[in-house]
């Protein structure tokens, strides 16, 4: 069995066609039906009729992954898709071979079935050498280093994840996979996110959403440590926070995603509060459940995951108390943005 991460679009726009479908889906919507292909070669002469301005070993690069997309990835072996509109990740199993649908939108038309086993793995419950792996810069890659299929197969399963011994720490990788380029702004999230996973446990992160809620410009009242009735922060906006919209607010700092009752319980205690909106904050994720009825509740309520609180935080960190950026230290950084 093998490892293959599999993405859904450059800004994960496909993704919800993925898991509904029970589909794996990628875009190169230049290149037509490849059901037919038997050989490299004959999938290089496409590609290049296909791409005739990209250079030679941009071609080889688009052919190795759809060839692994073709052909390498097997009935049985795992997928995981990193989401990009949530911070989890999802897993299936290959169900079938390589099929072209034409009625998908253009940037999905290239298939494989698969049965997604689990949609909902946040990422902090990942080790930061998996986050590194499934951050490569790739549309589809093998992902082998570290004994990562058996691993990523125990999380699953709700197994404990197995360690590494330290001899295995870098060893075992797959052929070319050290060079894959790596997404800059997935790797460096995922290092705040492992960060202040550690750092802000328990009360410590309602007293982390509560720095940032300050930042943009909420009056707050959070929680002491201890029972909360059902609520961690009260905000409002105007100089004493009698001003809407006026925010309850219950922080969840488990790794595990939270199910529709906590979404529930926080309407009916933002109705006590007489709070005109909600803020659910849930380190580790919300079910699919959730995820449904919050679109009924737009108007009323958000939900944040690791990944929302993080871009929070980053949006407003020069706003951020000096106290707090020294536990929090981050630096901006420019890089060069160069082409997939």
């Amino acid at each position: 069995m093998a490892l293959w991460l599999v993405r859904a679009g450059r800004s994960g726009e496909y993704e919800d066609l993925a898991l509904k479908s029970g589909r794996a889906l990628i875009g190169f919507d230049e290149v037509p039906d490849l059901s037919s292909v038997k050989s490299k070669e004959e999938l290089f002469d496409i590609l290049r009729e296909a791409y005739p301005d990209r250079l030679k070993n941009a071609i080889f690069n688009i052919r190795g992954q759809l060839w692994a997309f073709l052909k390498r990835i097997q009935e049985g072996d795992l997928v995981v898709l990193p989401l990009k509109t949530r911070s989890v990740i999802a897993v299936g199993k290959v169900a079938g071979p390589y099929e072209y649908n034409s009625d998908n939108p253009e940037g999905a038309r290239h298939t494989r079935p698969v049965e997604w086993m689990r949609t909902d793995i946040p990422r902090s419950a990942l080790d930061q050498d998996l986050l590194y792996s499934i951050g490569a810069f790739m549309t589809v890659c093998q992902i082998q280093r570290n004994k990562a299929e058996e691993r990523i197969r125990a999380l699953v399963q709700g197994k404990p994840m197995p360690k590494l011994p330290l001899q295995d720490s870098g060893e075992d990788m797959a052929e070319g996979e050290p060079d894959v380029p790596l997404n800059l702004d997935e790797y460096a999230s995922d290092q705040i996110r492992s960060y202040i996973g550690r750092k802000f446990r328990g009360h410590e992160l309602t007293r982390l959403v509560t720095e940032v809620l300050k930042a943009q410009g909420y009056r707050v009242l959070m929680s002491p440590v201890g029972p909360d009735g059902g609520i961690d922060i009260i905000a409002g906006r105007g100089p004493m926070g009698f001003d809407q919209p006026r925010l309850c607010v219950q922080v969840k700092s488990s790794d595990t995603p939270v199910d529709v009752t906590v979404l529930r319980e926080l309407k009916g205690v933002m109705d006590d509060f007489k709070a005109d909106q909600g803020l659910l904050v849930s380190w580790g994720g919300f079910k699919q459940s959730v995820i449904n009825d919050s679109r009924r509740r737009f108007f009323e309520i958000r939900l944040w995951d690791a990944g929302d609180l993080v871009n929070s935080i980053l949006e407003h960190y020069d706003q951020l108390s000096k106290d707090l950026q020294a536990e929090l230290p981050l630096k901006r950084i420019w890089a060069l943005v160069l082409e997939e």
